[in-house]
């Protein structure tokens, strides 16, 4: 037998005929009379088993009994150890937050994109989608959570027909944790052979270069420093000699440079194999990084967020300090001014662009990290009351302020790099890994002090990279969890079994032809298939759900209810804006390349059935779901589309399915 706890009266009782329903509130009391009222009533006579606990109007007490799980006759501690987790402090959660939405891409996307789009024009789509659509979703996902304490799959039973969102949310997320993994291991080893007094990819010579690596991006000249070494080295061994006279390639002018060749021919070692199908082994080096990333987000993420809500102090914030220390470097090296007057000269033109609206739209959507789970996550181990719509508001600015102000420090190192070797900036200015593992380490490498600073910035790739795994970490465990109790009664050895899987099934992507695998999977598997499932939370929440009783839930927990901004941009911007991207994410897609390598045919099918396998758990829950309830047809969809909580009022008719009423679909 069961009881729910649901009420705004301090201690009332009543009983129907086969549940015992109580309302109960601990407004007002002292935490002694609330463990009393709990006792008396797990040992009624009515309470002959197990009692669930959920109050409802926790905001007047720190110590509510907010999903409690306790047997006839527990005590107290009892009581306590079973509640759901909470985060230690609100600091904690905000740093988990921000954490995870502050990325790599925050480095290597956003600043590029706005030199590209137009400079400071850019800003204008970017700032109107994150206003309308991001902070908006972000609320969303944050109000979802923190309402129903529960993760991204459970917490469906708002609407059981689309259970089926959160399993896919959940595929989607390990597909990315297969290869985001191993970026960071890549951010790894670089930290390893950045602890020397020569980075290994300053000069040309070494046994990975080849005859065309040029060690100046403008001339035919070499670095002095590489000179005076090669000379020294000449006295006492056989050196390879760089070729000094090859025309420059104007096409990819980083092809040869030292770090070029030493992040594509002896990290990846890319060039020992012929492409997708032609992988050869792991590489024992790169094994090693990840399983040092792999055990260290076992470490924090098997205790709960208690353990990482700690770790974030450190994870989070240092990459700030470095990004302030690295940005004070590199607007006094020669050129930067030039660097920061192209990532910032406005284009008002470019306005007009449809490609400038795609690229904000899309920046703001992945920026933001709406549609991994990890949001709702994080919010369920909140304070019923916590201020989600602050946090959403506050994490959002924070996130695009980052990135913003990473330009800064990208652009005067481009502009340095341009002016140093006498190139336009537009020859040097690229994006993704391409930026931070090729020409920052090609910077860097020409700056005195170079191993400190190639140091000190890895080290923030690093804690970067680990705060967004640790979220997507978190939230595949909370949702699995959630979903299933003996994974949580289980919780820290299914942690060790899902990073040794994950450890295992990432060795495709450090394989010499490893590349083109992680290419496949960051093209694919949280490309269409997030957006197409984001789309879908966002209609059914604002439509199927319902904004009013969303909005509803929202009073619940703040005290008032949304303005009509809110809800108007929940019901037609939110779901609009999504929609404009997963058209145009479908209408700009393009075969899969490589650099000059392009994928075979049955490689895009591939990515494509990578896509699918997590958009098609929609309908087959969908399907499974209308087959195990109750009733015929008709029966069965309105119990689908309405909470899990209403099923047995809806089945005796005490209660009208609100989907059937007009006003459900007209309300805002």
């Amino acid at each position: 037998m069961s009881a729910s706890f649901i009420s705004n009266n301090n201690n009332e009782k009543e009983s129907d005929n086969s549940d015992t329903v109580v309302r109960y509130s601990s407004r007002g009391m002292s935490e002694d009379s609330e463990c009393e009222l709990l006792r008396k009533f797990s040992t009624d006579g009515n309470a002959d088993g197990d009692v669930f606990f959920e109050g409802f109007d926790p905001r007047t007490s720190g110590d509510s009994a907010t999903g409690l799980l306790v047997s006839s006759g527990g005590d107290v501690e009892s009581l306590r150890e079973k509640e759901r987790e909470q985060w230690d402090k609100k600091i904690d959660y905000i740093l988990s937050m921000v954490g995870f939405a502050v990325d790599l891409a925050n480095v290597w996307r956003f600043p590029y994109l706005c030199y590209k789009n137009g400079g400071g024009i850019f800003l204008i789509p970017y700032t109107i989608f994150l206003l309308l659509a991001g902070i908006p979703l972000f609320f969303m996902e944050l109000g979802l959570g923190q309402f129903n304490k529960q993760g991204p799959v459970t917490i469906w039973k708002i609407c059981p027909l689309f259970k089926g969102i959160g399993y896919a949310m959940m595929l989607i997320t390990l597909y990315v944790m297969f290869y985001y993994t191993c970026i960071i291991a890549w951010s790894v080893y670089f930290i390893a052979r950045s602890l020397t007094s020569f980075l290994p990819w300053t000069c040309c010579g070494n046994a990975w270069n080849t005859a065309n690596c040029r060690e100046q991006l403008g001339n035919i000249t070499t670095n002095p420093i590489c000179d005076e070494r090669r000379n020294a080295s000449l006295l006492n061994s056989t050196f390879v000699q760089p070729n000094l006279t090859r025309e420059v390639d104007e096409t990819d002018i980083f092809k040869h440079t030292p770090a070029s060749e030493f992040y594509y021919r002896e990290v990846l070692h890319v060039h020992e194999s012929r492409g997708i199908d032609d992988l050869g082994v792991p590489r024992w080096e790169l094994a090693i990084c990840l399983f040092f990333v792999v055990f260290l987000l076992f470490a924090v993420i098997a205790r709960g967020v208690r353990t990482s809500g700690k770790v974030v102090w450190v994870t989070a914030t240092m990459p700030y300090i470095v990004l302030f220390i690295l940005m004070i470097r590199a607007v006094t090296l020669p050129g930067a001014t030039l660097g920061i007057q192209y990532y910032l000269s406005p284009n008002i033109t470019r306005l007009g662009d449809v490609e400038v609206w795609t690229d904000a739209a899309t920046q703001i959507f992945y920026s933001l990290g709406v549609g991994f789970g990890v949001h709702m996550t994080f919010a369920s181990y909140n304070r019923f009351d916590n201020n989600i719509r602050f946090d959403a508001i506050v994490t959002s600015l924070i996130n695009c302020c980052t990135s913003f102000l990473s330009g800064f420090m990208i652009f005067s190192v481009l502009g340095y790099m341009a002016v140093k070797n006498n190139v336009d900036i537009d020859k040097v200015a690229t994006d993704g890994p391409g930026l931070v593992f090729v020409v920052y380490p090609e910077v860097i490498s020409q700056i005195p002090g170079a191993p400190f600073w190639s140091f000190v910035f890895f080290v923030m790739l690093l804690t970067l990279g680990i705060d967004s795994a640790m979220g997507a970490m978190e939230a595949l465990v909370t949702g699995i969890s959630d979903d299933i109790m003996f994974v949580k009664k289980h919780r820290i050895f299914f942690v060790a079994g899902l990073n040794i899987f994950v450890y295992f099934l990432a060795f495709l992507n450090i394989t010499n032809g490893g590349i083109y695998i992680l290419t496949l999977l960051d093209t694919h598997s949280a490309g269409t298939s997030l957006l197409f499932c984001v789309f879908l939370e966002s209609t059914v929440v604002a439509w199927v759900y319902g904004v009013d009783r969303f909005s509803g839930d929202i009073e619940q927990m703040l005290g008032y209810i949304p303005n009509v901004l809110w809800r108007v941009c929940w019901k037609f911007i939110s779901p609009a804006f999504l929609l404009f991207i997963v058209i145009m994410s479908i209408a700009n897609y393009s075969s899969m390349e490589y650099g000059s390598y392009k994928f075979p045919s049955w490689a895009d099918t591939v990515g494509w059935l990578i896509a699918g396998s997590s958009m098609i758990l929609v309908p087959c829950v969908a399907i499974y779901k209308l087959s195990v309830l109750p009733g015929n047809f008709k029966q069965k969809l309105a119990l689908s589309v309405s909470p899990e909580q209403d099923h047995k009022s809806i089945i005796e008719g005490r209660l009208t399915v609100k989907q059937s009423q007009l006003k459900h679909w007209t309300a805002i």
